[in-house]
């Protein structure tokens, strides 16, 4: 099996129909919903393009998956738009934006492009099954594991194994990048000094706050990742 193959492997295992969640908040899982066999085929063309070897990778870590992001594409902070032009992945099924991939993609050409980047970088979340909430309105609107102190404190088992997980897929624990230097990077802190997954997490700001309210510093902020990310 090459790393393609156990990266499709874990997102196929991912569960959480055992976890008894908040009132008004459902989990989201783009591998098992009404879009499956559409995201098998977006993933396995994905991870077979960049990840069909066996070389480790750094992992560098979001929140959780939003409704537009991998919830549509299977692919974490990947938009059908990034997939087609930069992937060269077509999703004619379905059409999605999402703000944070806007920014990693442009992180990555910076980089040098998605072989470089995929070839030493590999892209998740904490936890990586996003959630929904009912909003007044009636709308389901995306929601954070760290958002209320019950979901958090009742996803964090799941947590530690998802993590340990991903580990477990051959990609490198003496650094992990953090995707959110507050709450995000707060949590993962806290978490890996109980746990000692990681030797070192390095938080950067999340995609979503750089494009929500930095856009004009859009190119100060890449530079940060590029620096952090010891871009060749």
């Amino acid at each position: 099996m090459t790393l393609a193959d156990r990266i499709i492997q874990f997102n196929n295992s991912l569960d959480m129909s055992h976890i008894k969640l908040p009132r008004g908040i459902r989990a989201m899982n783009p591998f098992k919903g009404e879009n499956a066999k559409l995201i098998a085929r977006v993933t396995d063309e994905f991870y077979h393009k960049y990840y069909d070897d066996n070389k480790p990778r750094n992992l560098i870590l979001g929140i959780n998956p939003g409704r537009f992001g991998a919830g549509l594409t299977g692919v974490p902070f990947s938009d059908t738009k990034r997939l087609r032009s930069d992937c060269d992945i077509k999703v004619a099924e379905v059409s999605s934006h999402e703000p944070s991939s806007v920014f990693v993609y442009e992180v990555v050409r910076a980089y040098g492009g998605v072989k470089k980047f995929y070839r030493r970088f590999f892209i998740n979340s904490v936890c990586p099954l996003g959630f929904v909430k009912t909003s007044d309105e009636g709308r389901e609107v995306n929601f954070n594991y760290y958002d209320q102190r019950e979901l958090q404190e009742a996803v964090t088992p799941f947590i530690l194994k998802t993590l340990k997980a991903q580990l477990a897929l051959g990609l490198n624990s003496d650094v992990v990048w953090c995707m959110g230097g507050g709450k995000n990077y707060k949590f993962l802190k806290t978490f890996n000094d109980q746990h000692k997954l990681f030797g070192k997490i390095k938080p950067l700001d999340h995609p979503r706050y750089i494009v929500q309210y930095k856009t004009k510093l859009m190119d100060q902020y890449v530079e940060k990742y590029l620096e952090s990310l010891g871009a060749e």
